[in-house]
């Protein structure tokens, strides 16, 4: 072999050899600083969920070990989670996104043997409602295990509708449940607007399409449209209804015209099947499951959304803000399977 020949293979050599460990240090390299922006990513992404909170936060310490029942809180207006998130996050009441989650994670657990609903709410959003029921009743299908439901303070409307999930329904002797029905709400302010000059204005493309507006009075067109939203809704109310609690539709009906039941009138109506009081609940669930330890999600809000909350919950609003947040809640055109609280 010629000399240059022989040098040009070596040459080669050192290249391929110089090559290789150039390749090795840069993978090495790139792995330790990847891994170093990894952690700095997850210790960011941490101290974010310690400050503003997260469903990871809430549900970081279900368990791993051990059956357990798992309490499912169904507290405040059943809405949409606010996914603004950091401070105007909301601090306690309802978490749909979260309860969402959470059912799903007890779906795939398996030391999980059941799940209790406490429910304390007025109602709320038709979309929610129907949501989470479908969802609790996947984890019935796909599981076969119980659910038991508890009313405490309120339990109307969409709370009924959650709670006809359960196998077995108990309320509290001073529970008020019921108000079985779906309502929709507007306001018609074009009077007001007369007094005040202000005529409103809207650009359509066809007649319906502004239906439901402050500033018109509603035709009677528009309220039939509006009253077969309604009736749909009622209809899949009563029915669900029905099937929780093992009675005919013709039954439900005649006790969902929308009043409310105190705990010894649902009971006596086939609304429920017992009154306890919380300690008595929760040792009937012991005792007939097996289970002693339950489980319930910690708040999902972090240091400074429970800051916030707080300082928001202390400042007293204006008339005109109580009266924005009215309209927004009750007028929104949306169906709705909720109770107002009297004197609200």
């Amino acid at each position: 072999m010629k000399k240059k020949q022989q040098m040009g293979l070596i040459v080669a050599a050192v290249v391929f050899v110089v090559a290789g460990v150039i390749s090795v240090l840069t993978n090495a390299l790139s792995s330790k600083i990847t891994s170093k922006e990894d952690n700095a990513a997850k210790n960011l992404s941490s101290i974010m969920d310690q400050l503003y909170g997260s469903d990871d936060l809430a549900l970081a310490d279900m368990p791993t070990t051990g059956d357990y029942i798992a309490v499912v809180p169904i507290e405040g207006i059943i809405q949409a989670s606010d996914e603004s998130g950091g401070l105007q996050a909301s601090v306690g009441g309802y978490n749909h996104k979260m309860l969402m989650n959470y059912v799903d994670r007890l779906i795939d657990s398996g030391n999980n043997k059941g799940i209790i609903l406490r429910l304390d709410t007025p109602g709320g959003a038709v979309y929610q409602a129907d949501e989470l029921y479908l969802k609790l009743m996947e984890y019935k299908e796909e599981t076969g295990r119980p659910i038991w439901a508890y009313m405490e303070s309120q339990c109307c409307s969409g709370g009924v509708y959650l709670a006809s999930s359960a196998d077995e329904q108990y309320a509290n002797r001073n529970t008020t449940t019921g108000s079985i029905g779906v309502i929709i709400s507007s306001y018609d302010l074009s009077g007001l607007y007369e007094k005040l000059g202000v005529k409103e204005a809207n650009i359509v493309s066809a007649k319906n399409k502004d239906m439901g507006s402050y500033g018109k009075p509603m035709t009677a067109e528009q309220k039939a449209i509006y009253q077969s939203v309604v009736d749909e809704a009622y209809e899949q109310f009563v029915g669900i209804v029905a099937k929780g609690r093992n009675m005919s539709v013709d039954e439900v009906k005649k006790l969902a015209d929308g009043r409310i039941y105190t705990a010894n009138q649902a009971l006596d109506n086939g609304l429920i099947d017992g009154i306890k009081t919380e300690d008595e609940f929760d040792d009937y669930v012991r005792e007939v499951s097996g289970v002693n330890n339950f489980y319930q999600p910690k708040n999902s809000g972090g240091y400074l959304s429970q800051i916030f909350g707080e300082a928001r919950s202390l400042k007293e609003k204006s008339e005109a803000q109580v009266l924005v947040e009215l309209m927004d809640r009750l007028g929104s055109g949306v169906p709705m399977y909720y109770a107002e609280p009297f004197g609200k």
